[in-house]
């Protein structure tokens, strides 16, 4: 498992990597092995653009095993799936949970004799529409609070690097994007883990200063928050 100490550098070479990937199988291989970095043997994917509206697109990659992937299919999971509804109506990670499966009992004791006991899924999305999940499983080793605190952090930051990296593959390239110096330099901060106001004293600006320039890089980057503005940034080269 990966270690707070080489996390910046994990994160780097996870963002080059997923920068150059040129499909959808080629960047779930990445992830996965991201994954396992986290300590996890399974990564789901699915990413739902709003454009065009004619045609929206959905993209579904796991490395799931083969007899899960077919009875999901075959059982029609997808329209009871409990983390799947979570992802359309919150931004919040959701740990696989008796409560939450609640209403979905024959998923869950399917889940599970399959080896799937163990999961934790983060809604992603952009101000474009578009919409995305990761969902992160194992078969074994219930996930500790101590744990939890340890790593959620880079479990969410590698649901918002996958959505920015899928939506580069599947929605309309950013033609045009750019972002101030000024702009450029916040999020570079925010990138290394620093907080407005810790980004203001180092740049001598005030935290208002600091937001005002954060808010136009999400408004001209097309995300939501801070965290996939600094992703998304980083893919298109502008950080």
């Amino acid at each position: 498992m990966v270690k707070d100490e080489q996390l910046s550098g994990w994160r780097e070479d996870c963002l080059a990597a997923m920068a150059q990937a040129p499909d959808a199988a080629s960047l779930h291989g990445l992830v996965a092995h991201a994954a396992r970095d986290l300590g996890f043997d399974y990564c789901a994917y699915g990413l739902r653009t709003l454009l065009p509206f004619s045609n929206p697109r959905t993209v579904m990659v796991n490395n799931y095993p083969a007899a899960w992937q077919a009875r999901y299919a075959h059982a029609g999971y997808l329209a009871v799936d409990p983390t799947v509804a979570h992802g359309a109506a919150s931004p919040l990670p959701v740990l696989w949970s008796e409560q939450l499966f609640a209403g979905a009992r024959p998923l869950w004791e399917d889940a599970r004799e399959h080896g799937l006991r163990v999961g934790w899924a983060q809604p992603s999305r952009t101000a474009d529409g578009s919409k995305g999940l990761l969902t992160l499983a194992r078969s074994h080793d219930a996930l500790s609070s101590a744990e939890l605190r340890n790593i959620e952090g880079s479990m969410s930051w590698l649901a918002h690097a996958t959505h920015a990296a899928m939506a580069r593959l599947y929605q309309p390239a950013a033609v045009g994007v750019t972002l101030t110096a000024r702009e450029a330099e916040v999020l570079r901060w925010m990138a290394d883990g620093k907080t407005s106001s810790e980004t203001g004293q180092i740049l001598a600006l005030s935290e208002r200063t600091v937001n005002f320039h954060v808010g136009n890089a999400l408004a001209k980057l097309g995300t939501a928050n801070k965290t996939a503005a600094v992703v998304k940034a980083a893919l298109l080269g502008l950080i």
